[in-house]
């Protein structure tokens, strides 16, 4: 029996040239599998002809975008995950939502090799073959990018002389990586961190310095899930695209930063993640007003680590998954409105409301119908401090 393939497959010229390169250098059938979340771009019955039309056996399109913001970006926005306390994990969320699609068609057209199209120099390569390891223990992997040497020039003349129907001229100056979550840009004179971004890099956001009204936004959480804006019923996927249209006309979600990837060096990113910035501000508000201190501290510990898990492609690991617990039990309360004004370049709270507020205007207030008895206070602080009174009579000496 032939072997199978199966090819996470863009539409591009990497994945296309990838199908033909797969079959001449190893033998093997290929099924191309191409996950839609939210990426934009060619329609997915085009993709899907094109694959086949490449040489793939079969092809397989998905669209996933409602999975990938309801099962991916909303533990994201549950747990506030910003890495490096930045990055809202735009590609690192994606990936293992596209594997799960890879492992499910390889068992369906029993593959036993997947392939993607990364190099081995990135994150991406660990979050694809990581995620498989876990969903799929036996199916090996390979990436023709990287384990063939499938340089673009290599490529561009594979897809000439077989006449493959894709463009191989056009080629963007950067590496971009886009879904609704966020839109990611990378390499060419931005490898320079010296070097400002301008704007025709810019796509999910316009430039926060042109002047204009400020957008009031009124968004609403239920368990830590939005569910709602100015009062209408979303979607997860709808908060996100809603925000991003208009916290992006605002310029918010810029992101300029040299991060530490995974597999050892820095790396010069920039990303775009309006809806995804305004939505982690605001639920990182109402948490403020609606969760215990201690679990608030807490929390903050667990949403760095767990950031880390998702950017290193542990989403399917134990810790991960039981860190998901956690942060479900931690967001029980977090229900209520957070009003915003989305306005250069920035999405700042001027207002909170939650019937689960743990806010007393009574105990805060310093006017008439104060009820915080001030005179327990001096006690307090004598018995808090009291080991570091005694431990100073010790060093003072």
């Amino acid at each position: 029996m032939t072997e199978r393939v199966v090819l996470a497959y863009s539409g591009g010229l990497d994945t296309s040239v990838a199908i033909g390169w797969i079959a001449e250098e190893t033998g093997a059938e290929v099924i191309a599998v191409a996950v839609d979340v939210g990426q934009g771009g060619e329609d997915l019955d085009v993709i899907r002809k094109r694959a086949l039309a490449c040489g793939a056996v079969e092809a397989e399109v998905a669209d996933a975008r409602d999975e990938f913001a309801d099962e991916y970006c909303l533990p994201a926005i549950k747990a506030n995950a910003l890495y490096m306390d930045r990055y809202p994990l735009v590609s690192a969320l994606s990936r293992p939502t596209i594997v799960k699609h890879l492992v499910a068609a390889a068992k369906k057209h029993g593959a036993s090799v997947v392939a993607h199209g990364c190099t081995g120099k990135g994150n991406d390569q660990v979050r694809f073959e990581a995620g498989i390891a876990a969903l799929g223990p036996d199916l090996k992997c390979i990436a023709p990018v990287r384990d063939y040497a499938m340089t673009r020039d290599k490529a561009i003349a594979f897809a000439e002389k077989a006449d493959l129907p894709i463009a191989t001229t056009k080629k963007s100056p950067y590496s971009i990586d886009q879904n609704v979550f966020g839109r990611a840009v990378e390499t060419g004179f931005l490898e320079d961190i010296w070097n400002a971004p301008i704007e025709d890099i810019y796509d999910y956001t316009s430039n926060p310095a042109v002047p204009r009204d400020p957008d009031e936004v009124v968004i609403s959480f239920k368990e830590g899930v939005p569910v709602a804006v100015d009062g209408k019923p979303v979607t997860v996927l709808q908060a996100i695209q809603q925000l991003n249209e208009r916290a992006g006309a605002q310029g918010i979600g810029r992101i300029d930063m040299v991060e530490d990837r995974l597999v050892g060096i820095k790396s010069r990113e920039v990303y775009e993640a309006p809806g995804a910035i305004a939505l982690i501000t605001a639920h990182q508000e109402l948490e403020n007003v609606t969760v215990e201190r201690e679990l608030a501290r807490y929390k903050r510990q667990v949403e760095q680590r767990w950031s880390e898990l998702v950017y290193d492609g542990l989403w399917f690991s134990p810790l991960k998954r039981a860190l998901d617990g956690f942060i479900d039990e931690a967001n029980q309360h977090v229900t209520g409105d957070i009003r915003m004004t989305l306005h250069g370049g920035r999405a700042v709270v001027t207002g909170r409301r939650s019937e689960q507020s743990l806010y007393d205007f009574n105990l805060a207030t310093y006017d008439t119908g104060d009820t915080f008895d001030q005179s327990k206070a001096q006690g307090f602080i004598d018995i808090f401090s009291l080991s570091a009174k005694i431990a100073a009579k010790r060093d003072l000496v």
